[in-house]
């Protein structure tokens, strides 16, 4: 398992460095409970403590978690992020319910292009415990999180995290906890929103992420402000919404959705849009041994890669960026939008300014394009694209390598390696995409008044990996705060 050793390991217990927060757990043999290394409990004795890389580990091992530093909202571990992609994808999938039951570890094994054998072995790696644990101890965190932070039922918490009953959800916190779910439940959150925190390593830099959101924002899908992001959600043929604010060490989701049973999907694809799992630290060392992003990375060391809600809508805004400014595929994404979607009420909602919903693409198929401003070029290759979605749903997903859904989409009308690239960055979260011939990152990187070919930019980022992904994105505030001087 990838540890620090056992001293490195206590100073950081002793100190409570909140640098270890989620890349490991303590477990305190003396009285059976694994706590964050930022616990405000006394520090146990060294000879009573044990450390463990993942919370599943520690719960795999007998420990059952604090109920004062609250494991279920620690930022996931991610020290081991960009040397296992396979365990990143394989976590990904896992947050939205892909391994529900043992059996289905063949069917995710497959989805990433490993064997089974070979996927255990990588999860016992670098989480010490295996995938079936690792997604029965999220389900069981996610639980204890909706429990003391939400007014929802104990049917409904059950259902939104995955439990097939009512009573394996209560015979999972007898058994974990030593009391039943109600008896865990201190007080009532006031009924509205489903509201929970989301952890992350700090730093984080919520003023350049909202900056990114915003200056794409898609108007009445989305509302980007200093303090706050909303926008609309379609899963599962349902609607809803979502408000994301900054916290202190955490953000604070607020979300509005009538099936509680795909909570835990949709705090999932929240953690990807947010990028709450990076170890910008780790990344950031890494890439200032380049001359010209150390100075970026020592600008904003918290800067994140912002994700997507959904693969389709981003691979549509994708097309929609060809060969125009942000502020160009704005409008014409507001103009789809126009287009296509049906009103939401302020009830489902919960703001009157939230009240589309970006096509999917059944919609789109179904969408007159002829009188929309963009090259017929750019309009097939948004028809082609949701044909292809529509005749295989599974199209946008990710089957063995990052390079297989590439290829796929890349043999699409208006595909390029430009697109398909950014969108693989975003939408799939490969911290090692890079779309080497992007105006801007190219511009970022003039010298002298020249500016290199994509090939040069190519090659020279080849010492970034396998972190690609976040020097673009420092070389893109780098170019935005240009335009800006």
């Amino acid at each position: 398992m990838d540890m620090p050793p056992f001293d490195i390991c206590y100073r950081a217990l002793a100190s409570r460095d909140a640098r270890f927060d989620g890349r490991l757990f303590v477990a305190i043999t003396s009285t059976g409970i694994y706590c964050r290394p930022i616990c405000p409990a006394r520090t146990a004795k060294p000879e009573n403590c044990r450390f463990f890389p993942s919370a599943a580990a520690a719960q795999e091992a007998g420990f059952r978690p604090c109920l004062r530093c609250r494991p279920e909202i620690s930022p996931d571990a991610a020290a081991w992020r960009g040397t296992s992609n396979t365990v990143s994808r394989a976590l990904a999938l896992i947050a939205e319910g892909h391994l529900d039951s043992e059996a289905n570890i063949a069917e995710l094994a497959d989805r990433l292009g490993v064997g089974e054998r070979q996927l255990r072995r990588l999860f016992e790696k670098h989480l010490g415990a295996s995938p079936v644990v690792v997604a029965q101890t999220r389900r069981i965190l996610f639980a204890k999180q909706l429990i003391q932070d939400t007014a929802l039922s104990m049917s409904e918490i059950a259902e939104a995290s995955g439990f097939g009953s009512v009573r394996r959800f209560n015979d999972a916190f007898r058994k974990l906890y030593g009391k039943s779910p109600s008896e865990l439940r201190a007080r009532k959150a006031a009924i509205g929103a489903i509201t929970v925190k989301l952890g992350y390593r700090a730093p984080y830099d919520w003023d350049q992420m909202i900056a990114f959101l915003g200056g794409r924002a898609v108007d009445g899908v989305e509302i980007a402000e200093p303090s706050r992001y909303a926008r609309t959600i379609s899963l599962h043929g349902h609607m809803g919404a979502i408000e994301v604010r900054p916290g202190k060490g955490h953000l604070v989701a607020a979300i509005r959705f009538a099936e509680p049973r795909h909570l835990l999907a949709i705090v999932g694809r929240l953690r990807r849009l947010f990028d709450l799992d990076a170890d910008v630290a780790a990344i950031g060392a890494h890439l200032s041994a380049d001359a010209h992003l150390a100075p970026l990375i020592a600008k904003r060391p918290g800067l994140r890669t912002p994700g997507t809600w959904d693969a389709f809508e981003l691979a549509v805004r994708a097309i929609l960026g060809q060969q125009v400014s942000v502020a160009a595929a704005r409008k014409l994404a507001c103009k789809l939008v126009a287009l296509t979607s049906p009103i939401l009420t302020p009830d489902i909602t919960g703001d009157e300014r939230l009240k589309a919903i970006f096509p999917d693409a059944v919609r789109l198929a179904a969408a007159d394009l002829s009188s929309f401003g963009m090259p017929n070029a750019r309009k097939k290759a948004l028809s082609a694209l949701a044909d292809a979605a529509n005749a295989d749903p599974r199209l946008l997903d990710v089957h063995g390598a990052f390079e297989t859904v590439i290829a796929r989409l890349t043999q699409l009308p208006g595909f390029g390696p430009w697109t398909a690239q950014y969108w693989a960055l975003r939408a799939l979260r490969d911290s090692d995409a890079f779309p080497a011939a992007d105006l801007a990152l190219l511009r970022a990187m003039e010298e002298g008044g020249a500016r290199p070919a994509p090939s040069a930019l190519l090659a020279r980022a080849e010492n970034w990996r396998p972190w690609r992904a976040y020097a673009a994105q420092h070389l893109w505030a780098q170019d935005a705060d240009r335009a800006l001087s």
